[in-house]
């Protein structure tokens, strides 16, 4: 069976030697780097956010059909 190596987050590898897994760590890793950990904080209250928008919109479109079922 291939044997994975093992390597470091800034060495380049060939196209195709890697998971998207680890594709998707070394990305984030970028992003820390040029933005710091307090960018995840922001993007998570946003996210947040937009959840307890959403959640209010779909109350609010439950009411409406159960106003019309009336």
């Amino acid at each position: 069976m291939a044997e994975r190596r093992q390597h470091d987050a800034r060495e380049k590898e060939p196209k195709g030697d890697m998971t998207v897994r680890e594709a998707g760590h070394l990305g984030g890793e970028k992003v820390k780097e040029e933005r710091g950990p307090e960018f995840y904080s922001e993007i998570g209250h946003k996210g947040g956010q937009k959840v307890r928008e959403l959640i209010e919109e779909g109350k609010h479109a439950l009411e409406g059909e159960e106003d019309e079922r009336k």
